[in-house]
Order: C-alpha cells, then structure tokens, then sequence
C-alpha cells in the first residue's frame, strides 16, 4: 500500500447505550449493520498499526470519538465519557498510538481549546461557573433566634475544567448577638477576634455583588449558578437575615444547586450526613476542619469534580421563588 493511498473499510458496528446516571451505570448493547464503505486518506508520515492483518489508518476511529465528544454522534452528554471508552474497548490494542492530534485537531475545530485529557474526562456542563457557597452562622444549644451569618465564602468554579478560578471570602461581624458563644466556636472554629471588626452583612453583600461582577460573572452571556451542601444557605439562612435586616436579596441568589439532591441522583443514595457521607461515597479525603465554611466550600468542590468526571450533569434543584 503506497504513500497516500486510498483504502476502503465498511462499519457494521453500530451501538446503543441505555443509561441509569443515578446509579451510576451505563448498559452497551451492540447491533450490526451493514453502511456504506469509508474511504480514507492515509498520510505519509503515519506508523500504521495492524487491524485483521491489514494496515490502515486510525482517521476513522478518532474521528468516531471525537464525534462522541463534539455532540456528533447525538448521545446524551452524560454517556460521552462512557460512549468514548466503549468505542475504544473495540479497537485493537494501539489503535490509537500516535493519533491523538488528530482527535485534538478534531475538537479544535469545535471550539475546544481544553486539552484532551480534560475533554475524555468531563462532559459538557450547562454552566460556565459554579459558585461554591457554604456559610457558618451564629449558633447555640438550644439555637439562638435569629441567627446571623459569620463567614461568607464562595469558590468560583470553571464548569469546564472543575478547577477553582477565583475565591471570595470574608467574615461577617453579628449585631444581634454580637458575642459569639462556645458552642459556635467549638464547631466552626471561628473565634470573637475573627468577627470583631469586620464589615456588617449588607457591607459584605455589597462587597460580594462587586466580587461577581469583577469576574465577569453578571454578564448576561454567561451561566453560572450557586451550589450549596443542602437548601439551608439560601432558602433559609440568607433571605431570613436580610429579611430581619430590611436588606434585599440579589437575584442570583435565589437559584442554586443542592450538592445532597445532585449525588443522589448520581449515586443512588442519600447522604445522611452530608459531606461525610458523600467524600466516604467517593472514597474522598476529607479537606480541612468540618464546619469551616471556606474548607466546606472546598469539599463541594472536590466532590463535584469526581461526579463530572464519572459523567455527571449538573442541574438547579431549587424552585422558582
């Protein structure tokens, strides 16, 4: 077979994927039928592996997977990564040796400019960015009324690499209950010298609403959406103090993502105890001090990054308010 040549091949290989994303399976079924012969160019400078004998080029299985990752071969975007790794299991060993430029030229050309590590691993999210949130409030035992927010974190979260961008935070000083009691310093960790000083919550929301939009994140063209480890933080905590306060709530935070709804859908279980549960679920270190807001914050985020890379796709579970 000369330089450049021209060769033929039929696929009679079609699939089916039947997914179940709560428990966290994928069901291949495998059809034949025959199509229409594929001709493909061969380079000069490729090393061609052989494939029954013959010797030909790996064009058509990367250009099959890098359909899978384009949104070509129409698969629901939670079934790439595991579409991918099938379309592979049936190539021959070192099918793909020395082509990945090809898939990377592929995506490129799809507007992918991540690498293809990055793009096997994670499937297309319906967010640009994802706003860890996870606050400590005043607390007592039996519970003081009202409680008042005392540490405001948020990670910024790139919805396509998973990675952490950019990181907000501050300490809140409490002005009904000023004086923080034992019990909220054994759990959070947080100490009166952390909160003595520090700006009020309607300074801290101002603070915050200048943070998003120094990140580009109130720009109507991109999508971002707050996460949360419960429904806690914003349907509770955050729109009963400002509404004590008299302060208005900012519109982007009245839609969120509960991290507890999001694993179990994934999983097939709920997480009783919440982070615990779900780092123990993934076999997942914990990060930090339980309670810490910002190492909570930190927690969501490594959990939702291990659940995008088994293919999960994140979605809001609030309601409307």
């Amino acid at each position: 077979m000369g330089t450049g040549s021209i060769i033929n091949i039929s696929t009679r290989v079609i699939f089916a994927f039947h997914s179940k994303p709560w428990e966290g399976k994928v069901t291949k079924r495998v059809f034949t039928r025959s199509t229409q012969p594929a001709q493909l160019q061969l380079s000069p400078n490729l090393v061609l592996p052989s494939f029954s004998g013959l010797a030909v080029s790996d064009a058509s299985g990367c250009s099959m997977i890098a359909r899978l990752h384009t949104g070509a071969a129409k698969l629901p975007q939670n079934l790439l990564p595991r579409a991918r790794q099938a379309v592979c299991s049936l190539l021959p060993p070192g099918v793909l040796k020395g082509y990945s430029s090809i898939v990377s030229r592929k995506l490129a050309s799809h507007g992918f400019g991540a690498s293809m590590a990055a793009m096997s691993s994670f499937p297309p999210q319906r967010y640009h960015y994802f706003l860890v949130l996870d606050f400590e409030a005043t607390c007592d035992k039996p519970q003081i009324h009202p409680q008042e927010i005392i540490e405001f974190p948020i990670l910024k979260l790139n919805g396509r690499t998973m990675e952490i961008e950019s990181t907000f935070h501050m300490y809140v000083q409490p002005v009904v209950h000023p004086q923080l009691t034992p019990f909220c310093t054994e759990l959070t960790g947080i100490i009166q010298g952390m909160v003595d000083g520090q700006p009020s919550l309607q300074q801290v929301l101002e603070r915050v609403d200048e943070w998003m939009a120094k990140e580009g994140l109130l720009d109507p063209s991109i999508k971002s959406i707050f996460v949360t480890c419960g429904d806690w933080d914003l349907k509770v905590m955050l729109p009963g103090q400002c509404q004590y306060l008299g302060l208005p709530v900012a519109d982007y935070f009245k839609q969120w993502i509960n991290l507890k709804k999001a694993y179990s859908f994934a999983m097939g279980s709920w997480p009783k105890n919440g982070l615990l549960d779900m780092n123990k679920g993934l076999n997942l270190q914990h990060i930090g001090r339980p309670h810490s807001g910002i190492d909570d914050c930190k927690n969501i985020a490594n959990i939702m990054k291990t659940l995008a890379h088994r293919g999960f796709i994140f979605k809001q579970t609030s309601k409307p308010f």
